[in-house]
């Protein structure tokens, strides 16, 4: 059996604030959940459905003074973008009681010839129901608790039942305090944040499995210390790759969030901070409730046993 090194030199003690993060984090999950239930999200036309206006300009469309000119016409919750080509625009209103559906199509119309001194041609009007109904949203739902169990039972073999729950808390986590901001914030949330949603889930996960991999080996290979310390030295060991993994995928995602445009923002937004809180819970939530779970020596005695059958001559 092989012993670790330790260079207690370059180790730093994040266990040590374990106790102060767990309180951070249960006050922006409390925080999250409490907005969540009184505020809710501001959903986007993606859930709610609205109405879908095509125009088309003679010369290249400004976006972004096409936004400010609805807003001023009262329609702050229109979303534009290019549709086809820079020519060519969308508008998409969420529905609004004061809205008058013979008429909506007139009023953008009208607004939409503020903005050029050429003529703006009407393509389409047209009412578009939610494309993520009642069943759909259910179905996510039962998805998403399948998944989670899933996962729960992988972990369990793939390590042990105390890294699963461990694991599951701090995805949990993630993805209550991402969805918390959208709320807290009033930021749209549409077909396009799920979808980082989810893919903040694959992000948070692989973080965790590969501490909760490098902690089994620890635990494994290094004799006389406490779990605590095997825990500081198992983080200490696979910080340099988090952090340049985190740093890196938020270079691409702040090049997203500045440079991606309108349509994209959201996404962007939803995957920065799951990126950032994935990172913080892969260190302190996961790692904090192995040391609630008391995670013990004993908790990997029996694959440490099967290493040393696989290891004799």
């Amino acid at each position: 059996m092989s012993h670790t090194h330790i260079d207690t030199k370059t180790m730093i003690n994040f266990m040590s604030k374990r106790k102060l993060a767990m309180v951070f984090s249960l006050l922006l999950v409390i925080v999250s959940i409490g907005s969540l239930a009184t505020k809710g999200l501001n959903l986007g036309i993606d859930f709610t459905g609205g109405y879908l206006i095509e125009a088309g300009y003679q010369t290249d469309v400004k976006l972004d003074e096409v936004r400010t000119a609805l807003a001023n016409a009262k329609f702050k919750d229109a979303q534009v973008q290019n549709y086809g080509s820079s020519k060519d625009i969308i508008v998409r209103i969420a529905p609004r009681e004061d809205i008058n559906k013979a008429e909506i199509g007139d009023n953008i119309l009208d607004v939409l010839k503020t903005t050029s001194e050429k003529e703006v041609v009407m393509r389409r009007v047209e009412f578009v129901g939610p494309q993520v109904g009642d069943e759909l949203r259910d179905d996510g739902g039962i998805a998403l608790l399948v998944a989670l169990g899933g996962i729960l039972i992988y972990i369990s073999i793939r390590f042990q039942f105390k890294s699963a729950v461990s694991a599951i808390i701090a995805l949990m986590h993630d993805v209550i305090i991402t969805v918390g901001v959208f709320s807290i914030l009033q930021l749209e949330f549409d077909l396009t944040v799920l979808a980082s949603i989810l893919a903040v889930i694959g992000y948070s996960l692989n973080d965790t499995v590969v501490v909760l991999d490098r902690i089994r080996e620890a635990f494994r290979n290094i004799r006389k210390t406490t779990a605590e310390d095997i825990l500081n030295i198992s983080i200490n060991q696979t910080l340099a790759r988090t952090l340049v993994t985190s740093f890196t995928t938020l270079l691409v995602l702040l090049a997203l969030f500045f440079y991606g445009g309108e349509i994209i923002h959201g996404f962007a937004t939803a995957l920065i901070i799951g990126v950032v809180i994935g990172t913080y819970s892969s260190i302190y939530i996961a790692c904090s409730t192995l040391m609630i779970l008391k995670i013990h020596k004993q908790d990997f005695l029996i694959e440490a046993k099967e290493v040393l059958v696989d290891d004799a001559p």
